[in-house]
């Protein structure tokens, strides 16, 4: 196998990408146990990071080659296509976290890819079965999302409420050690495979391989960037989740995780990438409002939202911005 030094540039800049994903979208499948005190930080980190890997290794690649060879046609591009749309992640994810905005990776990822993708071959180049799948994606991570958190935060409240919270409590904070790494597996399965799909166009691409397909060692690789981005700046994105965004107890952070963790799966064996961000935030936003709707610090879910409504614009525009520059260099 042979690599080139201009498809090293461009893996490095898939593998940032992937950082910052960790720092963005990763913390999303721990702020609610970290919230709760269930777990520490670190062991959450730790955690998040095994079954990531995990739910990537475990549930074949169908999200990734989506991405890989779904969204834009792979023969119509060369490697400052995904050079482009990574540098778009990059720029646009970095500003969002520094003000604790939890991104969807997931949109950047295909909008910075679809702009780079128009700026080097024009509309053609767009796939829509692969933009089919986005679309359902953004259905099942809103509309899913808040429904199974709704439903069954309320079922859990119907089964115990006779039962002393104190013992909820100390129940739950057990079971949410499982839904949080069952967050975390189904994380791996949908949105870790998202880069790895990236990472395969660009080895497709720069000749590396003959055809898009995830080898193992990219699994790995994707996977361990990702856990250090999230130990080294997902707090920010935890805080905002976990704390801001509605109050929290155990059982709580177990209806949102569990609702979640199974809309990402669905969405996972069907190949379609739907966002992790959106769909755990959606799920908060569901089991927050069986309270009542004042439980939901509003104003917060609108800066998360906001950030949502910019993100494809956004990266798309700096996509296509990046591709007109980079396409030169790369010739």
């Amino acid at each position: 196998m042979e690599i080139s030094f201009s498809l090293i540039i461009v893996l490095l800049l898939v593998l940032a990408a992937e950082f910052v994903n960790g720092w963005t979208d990763a913390p999303n499948a721990i702020a609610t146990v970290v919230s709760t005190r269930v777990l520490s930080p670190y062991q959450a980190v730790a955690m998040a990071a095994v079954m990531n890997i995990l739910g990537a290794l475990l549930t074949g690649t169908a999200v990734a080659v989506t991405i890989g060879k779904g969204i834009i046609q792979p023969e119509a591009v060369c490697l400052s296509t995904v050079a482009a749309g990574m540098l778009a992640i990059v720029v646009w994810s970095t500003v969002a976290w520094w003000f604790g905005l939890p991104t969807s990776e997931t949109h950047a990822l295909v909008a910075g890819l679809a702009g780079a993708g128009l700026a080097y071959a024009g509309p053609s180049v767009l796939l829509w079965e692969g933009w089919r799948k986005v679309l359902i994606g953004l259905g099942l991570s809103t509309m899913v999302g808040f429904t199974f958190g709704y439903i069954v935060m309320n079922i859990i409240y119907r089964l115990l409420s006779r039962v002393n919270m104190t013992r909820v409590r100390q129940v739950f904070g057990r079971l949410q050690l499982l839904s949080a790494a069952f967050m975390a597996f189904s994380h791996g399965s949908n949105d870790g495979q998202k880069f790895m799909g990236a990472f395969a166009l660009a080895l497709f691409l720069g000749g590396a391989l003959s055809e898009v397909h995830v080898p193992i060692w990219v699994i790995l690789i994707c996977g361990i960037v990702m856990g250090l981005g999230t130990s080294f700046g997902g707090w920010r994105i935890i805080r905002t989740m976990g704390f801001r965004l509605t109050k929290l107890e155990p059982v709580n952070g177990f209806a949102a995780e569990s609702s979640a963790s199974m809309a990402i799966l669905l969405a996972s064996f069907t190949g379609v990438p739907l966002s992790t961000t959106q769909t755990i935030n959606m799920a908060i936003i569901g089991v927050g409002s069986t309270r009542r709707f004042s439980a939901v610090r509003w104003g917060v879910t609108n800066e998360i939202v906001m950030a949502w409504l910019l993100t494809f614009p956004v990266c798309g525009l700096l996509g296509y911005l990046f591709g007109m520059v980079l396409r030169p260099l790369f010739a």
